[in-house]
């Protein structure tokens, strides 16, 4: 019998890929931030996650991204943003939300190349308020946050009137889009014969779901957006306007370039993402 566990993050931004697995037959759906999915994975926890790009390129065990959905922008992102008292090219200490180490490399990376900076990074509990070891930051001078919160938690415009929006920062660096995170599983596990079909058949599904889901992102907006508790024409303008959810050619050289500046940063291995296609891809007919 079929059965699967995908672990994934229960944000306004995942709902497009992950409504309706939890009414699928075999399939369990798990949920973590997204900084503890691609550890589930590499540890058996789960069999496929929605998992960081970042953690994929520097987890213990290797990684193969699946190209079923992905959470990406084409220009601003809205929900990953960087405030500062002070203009960004003063910045001297960021206080990151650990929710997504994907988001903490860009940021590393695109204030070093747009700014020539090089500022410590201090994790940061942003729902609580709270830095390492306990002490209480309330609102820093530099705060990275991501996700839902950055609308529904969002800091006083008063106290930041300095911001980055990563994503757009990213496309006019760069020209390209950006991808936060896309399905990942292990590489060993994908390339077994015995687990390799059930993943395949898995990753079908995920290919499936998110083409269905974004035939009815209305219905979603209306029926999902209250639960997270974002404004509807909010919600419809994040998920229709600023958001990416498929793979594309553009999409895979993004995640390549992005990797090559976070390895040359020390922040993961030096080559390049390993997709579930690739021998497909490059086969000659």
């Amino acid at each position: 019998m079929f059965s699967v566990r995908i672990a994934a993050v229960r944000y306004l931004n995942t709902v497009p890929l992950i409504e309706g697995l939890d009414k699928t037959a075999g399939v369990r759906v798990q949920t973590a931030v997204p900084s503890k999915i691609a550890g589930m994975v590499a540890t058996g926890e789960a069999d496929i996650g929605l998992a960081s790009i970042i953690d994929a390129a520097s987890s213990s065990v290797g990684m193969t991204l699946i190209p079923a959905g992905m959470i990406g922008c084409d220009g601003p992102t809205l929900t990953v943003r960087l405030y500062s008292r002070t203009p960004i090219n003063q910045v001297r200490t960021v206080h990151a939300d650990t929710d997504s180490r994907t988001s903490v490399a860009l940021c590393r990376v695109l204030l070093d190349m747009v700014h020539g900076l090089l500022p410590e990074f201090v994790s940061f509990d942003a729902r609580e308020r709270v830095a390492d070891g306990g002490q209480e930051a309330n609102w820093p001078d530099a705060m990275l946050l991501i996700g839902d919160k950055v609308v529904t938690d969002s800091p006083p415009a008063v106290r930041y009137p300095h911001q980055m929006d990563l994503g757009s920062a990213w496309k006019e660096l760069t020209g390209l889009p950006f991808v936060y995170a896309t399905w990942m599983c292990r590489s060993d596990a994908w390339d077994d014969p015995d687990s390799g079909p059930r993943l395949r058949t898995a990753a079908a599904l995920l290919d499936r779901q998110v083409r269905h889901n974004l035939t009815r992102l209305d219905w979603i907006i209306a029926n999902r957006s209250a639960d997270h508790r974002w404004p509807a024409d909010l919600a419809r303008s994040y998920l229709t306007e600023h958001l990416r959810f498929c793979v594309g050619d553009r999409e895979r050289e993004a995640v390549n370039l992005f990797l090559s500046h976070a390895a040359r940063a020390d922040l993961c291995r030096p080559e390049p993402a390993r997709w579930s296609d690739d021998h497909a891809r490059t086969a000659v007919p």
